[in-house]
């Protein structure tokens, strides 16, 4: 088979030295952005930064040009900026008390499903690939893959709660940054993006590792037990995702639809008036959805694909001659993902800067490109000193030879079809374009045709994605069989510091924008964040596309191990067992999406009836001589996204479990591949048509072009029209959409982990007919 160029003592120095890095960069970017005060001595900067302005130090505000020095207002950010960090820690340490109960019933039953199979015996049995050998007790397999389900948890808690803080931490500096000039705002925003997308990509990397070297003290040669136990880790990551961004969804498009509702179309205030009741609650629901929520999603994406790789591998030629280095090549792929996107964001950073309006979107694209292209040469090179010259790969009971070469290409595909399903994606939901131009053009006529040619928009943008997923998907599994997919899947979340960076910049433009509404600061200010919120949007947009692309990579690789683990040859559609299952799998994502959405809305009437009872109780309100009740509405969304989180959580962790128990593992099968097939395209569509929507009101309201002049200004019919789209839009773009792929991912790692237990006592009703 040869050996490789790259010594195992290089592999074991290389990947914890990356993570370290990573960890390291985001404190640093955590250290500038800190130098940003958010404290009344007149200038928001600190002495001795730099004064070549590079970071934004040494400029006068535009309070002093327009000859206002206004302490009240740097004041009046402080204040928000805590009120918004309170409202979505206390939120997050609500939801992870619920959660935290939910892991640890959960890895008990892990625990007694797993060690049940071989009847808790701590006898050694023989390997399920190989019964020439023998392996670690079944108990075993129960108690490790308990341990990294919790390891997998808790990393993404940790990862969606260092990105709330962050955020919250970064809004009012990126507020106050923006009296200087919108590049001075994009880099706080950008920066704090980054200590993100870095912490997250780091922590992933690390804890695997070492989960992986700690497991190994104890598995000694047997690699399939060690990697069969770890699979835990990715199921850990995408059940607290889960929760996260149903929870967080709902929490957010509460708050943001009654806002919207009452605040814009009912009373023609502007968003984020510090008026409205709900404005606190909406502002903290973009760090607890978009933030944490989306966190989470992405480390659970991670760590899946990861997975996924390393359990095919160990019953590949890496696993059963025991090479290290190339066992671990999906690990080096995201060391060396993390050293490509520190230089990427460089680029951003320090080497160009953002002057313009104009130059925001570009810049954020270009970190796509540059990252592509550079994490291009980095897998070439990874390929090349990590893996043997050829090896075999294990395809469905039969050892599949392949050179590192294809391999190269698998990983390549998935890189390349991410930054094609990216582009898409802006073309479909920035208004810089036709489709969004067309969108808005149709509120003319009213808020009827706003949501037929938005609807229309949503489907049709997903017709190029799904090809690009195809055409990845079949290269990969001629090439590498189902271990190339679960590369390819790698390979497009191997550029995650950077895609994070770029999609967590969005929230906290948002933010930023409410925080200069709701202190009075001066509509140039709001004008810059406006603009930087606008980008962000598209961002946003692009960073679903991702995140649903490699989930329906991830989820068909974890297809592929779940049924060389059950011990299915085939899965033959033909067969009325497997056919059932199809159709009730594709029927799934839409019964999720239906219980997404109404628990949206529900939440929502409560917010909108709150919102109205405070405008007509409250003397003074609407002249801004009183203050709105902010934490009563906090606590409307707190309370129905808890309460609501609970039923969808509950439909996607134990639809698994009750057919593979009653139905066995050939209808569990069918039920993956049809929540596969149909969940990402509902996800496409959804995602894409709240976007379309969110930035057909945006263009209307900027009023740049001549087009968006003849439809403007704000509280004009077709604005009112717009206004109505985005708000149908919401839920569908930060609730259902993004909340589906976790869907997919999740049912699949779940019945990966729980195979060997569905195999040995699935299909009970089957069995007593």
């Amino acid at each position: 088979m040869g050996t490789t160029i790259l010594p195992d003592l290089g592999t074991e120095i290389l990947i914890p030295v990356c993570a370290v890095i990573g960890i390291g960069f985001a404190l640093v970017q955590w250290v500038i952005v800190s130098k940003v005060t958010v404290s009344t001595d007149g200038k928001s900067s600190s002495p001795g930064a730099g004064a070549d302005g590079k970071n934004g130090y040494a400029e006068s505000l535009i309070e002093e040009e327009e000859g206002i020095n206004d302490h009240s207002v740097v004041r009046k950010c402080a204040e928000i900026q805590n009120a918004i960090a309170e409202g979505a820690t206390s939120f997050l340490f609500t939801e992870y008390q619920y959660v935290g109960v939910f892991m640890v019933a959960f890895a008990l039953l892990i625990f007694l499903f797993l060690g049940s199979v071989e009847g808790f015996s701590t006898k050694s049995q023989e390997c399920t690939y190989d019964s020439s050998k023998m392996c670690k007790p079944a108990l075993a397999t129960a108690v490790f893959s308990t341990i990294s389900f919790l390891l997998g948890a808790i990393t993404s808690v940790i990862s969606g709660f260092l990105g709330m803080k962050i955020a919250t931490y970064a809004n009012a500096r990126t507020t106050l940054e923006a009296r200087k000039g919108v590049g001075k705002a994009f880099i706080v925003a950008f920066r704090s993006g980054a200590v993100m997308g870095f912490l997250l990509a780091a922590n992933g990397l690390l804890v695997l590792y070492i989960a992986i070297n700690v497991f190994k003290l104890y598995y000694g040669d047997d690699w399939e037990g060690l990697f069969e136990a770890i699979t835990g880790y990715g199921l850990g990551g995408s059940s607290m995702a889960l929760f996260g961004r149903v929870g967080g969804g709902i929490y957010t498009k509460a708050a943001d639809v009654g806002a919207d509702l009452v605040g814009k179309v009912e009373r023609n205030i502007p968003e984020d008036d510090p008026r409205n009741p709900a404005v606190i609650a909406d502002n903290v629901g973009d760090n607890v959805g978009d933030i944490a929520g989306m966190g989470s999603d992405l480390f659970g994406s991670y760590a899946e694909s990861s997975c996924a790789a390393l359990v095919v591998a160990s019953i590949s030629s890496f696993g059963v001659n025991h090479e290290f280095t190339a066992m671990l090549y999906p690990l080096l792929i995201s060391s060396v993902g993390i050293l490509v996107c520190l230089l990427t964001t460089l680029f951003a950073t320090d080497f160009f800067e953002v002057k313009a309006v104009k130059e925001i979107e570009p810049a954020l694209k270009k970190q796509l490109v540059i990252s592509t292209v550079l994490m291009t040469i980095g897998i070439a090179l990874v390929s090349w000193t990590a893996l043997p010259s050829t090896f075999t790969i294990f395809n469905f009971g039969i050892q599949k030879e392949v050179q590192s070469w294809q391999l190269f290409l698998c990983v390549g595909v998935g890189l390349w079809a991410g930054l094609i399903i990216g582009f898409v994606t802006e073309y479909y939901t920035s208004n810089a374009y036709s489709p969004v131009q067309d969108v808005a053009d149709s509120c003319r006529t009213g808020a009827a045709t706003n949501i037929i040619f938005g609807l229309a928009l949503g489907y049709k943008s997903v017709i190029i994605p799904i090809f690009a997923i195809a055409i990845s998907i079949f290269v990969s599994f001629s090439f590498a069989a189902m271990y190339g997919i679960a590369v390819a899947a790698l390979g497009m979340l191997s550029t995650i510091a950077t895609g994070l960076a770029i999609d967590a910049y969005g929230p906290i433009s948002d933010n930023a924008g409410g925080i200069a509404e709701m202190a009075g600061m001066s509509h140039r200010i709001r004008e810059r964040t406006d603009a930087l919120d606008a980008a962000g949007n598209t961002t946003a947009a692009i960073g679903k596309g991702f995140a649903i692309g490699s989930a329906a990579l991830v989820s068909l690789a974890l297809f592929g191990a779940f049924v060389s683990r059950a011990g299915i040859s085939t899965v033959d559609v033909l067969t009325p067992k497997v056919f059932i299952g199809l159709l009730v799998g594709a029927m799934l994502p839409y019964w999720f999406s239906a219980m997404t959405m109404k628990s949206v809305g529900s939440a929502a009437l409560k917010m909108v009836e709150e919102v109205r009872r405070q405008f007509n109780t409250i003397p003074g309100l609407m002249e801004g001589t009183a203050k709105p009740d902010y934490a009563n509405c906090v606590k409307i969304s707190t309370d129905a996204s808890i309460k609501e989180m609970i039923p969808p959580g509950a439909l996607v962790m134990l639809t698994p479990l009750i057919v593979g128990i009653l139905f066995g593992v050939e209808t569990l099968s069918g039920v993956l591949a049809g929540s596969l097939v149909s969940g990402v395209q509902i996800a496409i569509s959804a995602s894409n048509t709240g976007g379309a929507w969110d930035n057909a009101k945006k263009y209307i309201e900027a009023g740049t072009s001549e087009h968006a002049k003849t439809l403007g200004p704000k509280g004009s019919d077709p604005h009112k029209a717009a206004v109505i789209g985005d708000t149908v839009g919401d839920p569908l773009k930060d609730t259902s959409g993004p909340s589906l792929n976790i869907l997919i991912k999740l049912m699949a790692v779940e019945s990966l982990v729980f195979a060997p237990f569905f195999a040995t006592h699935g299909g009970l009703l089957f069995k007593m007919f």
